[in-house]
This record gives structure tokens, C-alpha cells and sequence, in this order.
């Protein structure tokens, strides 16, 4: 399903097309950057309600070209149901407004919404159109087994 930008993505890119900086939510901080910055987009009818992902952090610093350097990256992702998927976690990246994708060569951290699941590598690029991430070097998996109950048998 594609993906079409939300309408804060195009007011964030317009206004720093301007010069200006802003975010759905963004503290600013002065010297051009901002803290507890957020982005957030909507899945499409009829769930248009329904967060499909939202990317935060501590920090925000606006670059030429509508791309920011987020420090302290918080990408979640959830489903219709509002059900959170997956959480991924970086020190920090470069998150281009315009083409919706966001890329570091530092560590990252991914983890299913329940924890069961947890991935951590070096090096990611996320589209957020195709809802893809991919994670470059040093990639290690842990999956964490339901622990298993003991049948009990009557004589």
C-alpha cells in the first residue's frame, strides 16, 4: 500500500523551505534546533485516526534540504488496532523530511512491541513509504521462547 506524506510532513518541509524550523511537536532551543521533537503519520481512511508511526527525539537540528539530525531516535510503529509493532531506538541519524527516509552508520536497536523480539546492528536506512528498514553491519537477533508449561498427567 503506498503511502502518501502526511499534511505535517509538507508544512515542516514549506516552512523550513522558509528558513524556518517547526514539527508537529518541537520545543525550540534556540541557535536554530529544537527538543522533544515528534513526527507522527496517520494511516490512511478508514483509519485515519489510527498513528501508523511515530518518530521522536531528544533533539532536532535542521540541515539544508529539509533534513534533520535527530539525536536520541524513537521510531515506533503500530498497527490499525493501535497495537505498538515495533520500537526502534539510535543514538542518532539524518532524517530527510522530503523523501521520508532516515539513516545512520551508528548502532541501532529494534525491538517488537511485546520484546520478545530484539535486533541491534550498525548502520540503517528506514523508508517510511515502504515501511522498510534495513540494517547494514553487525547484525545480531535474539528471540526470547514462551517458556514452556508442563503437561501434567492424572493417573
Amino acid at each position: 500500500m503506498k503511502i502518501k506524506l502526511n499534511r505535517a510532513i509538507l508544512i515542516l518541509s514549506a516552512l523550513m523551505a522558509l528558513g524556518f524550523f517547526a514539527a508537529i511537536h518541537a520545543q525550540p532551543n534556540g541557535a536554530g534546533h529544537a527538543s522533544d521533537f515528534t513526527s507522527v503519520e496517520y494511516y490512511d481512511a478508514p483509519n485515519e485516526k489510527q498513528m501508523k508511526t511515530r518518530l521522536a527525539g531528544a533533539e532536532a537540528q535542521p540541515l539544508a534540504g529539509g533534513l534533520l539530525v535527530i539525536k536520541q531516535l524513537k521510531l515506533e510503529m503500530f498497527d490499525t488496532n493501535g497495537t505498538l509493532n515495533v520500537v526502534v531506538k539510535a543514538p542518532d541519524c539524518v532524517y530527510d523530511t522530503l523523501n521520508g527516509t532516515a539513516s545512520s552508520s551508528g548502532h541501532l536497536q529494534l525491538a517488537s512491541g511485546d520484546g520478545k523480539f530484539r535486533v541491534e546492528g550498525d548502520g540503517f536506512l528506514w523508508r517510511r513509504d515502504a515501511a522498510f528498514l534495513t540494517i547494514s553491519n553487525n547484525v545480531q537477533t535474539i528471540i526470547e521462547n514462551a517458556p514452556m508449561t508442563e503437561k501434567k498427567t492424572t493417573p
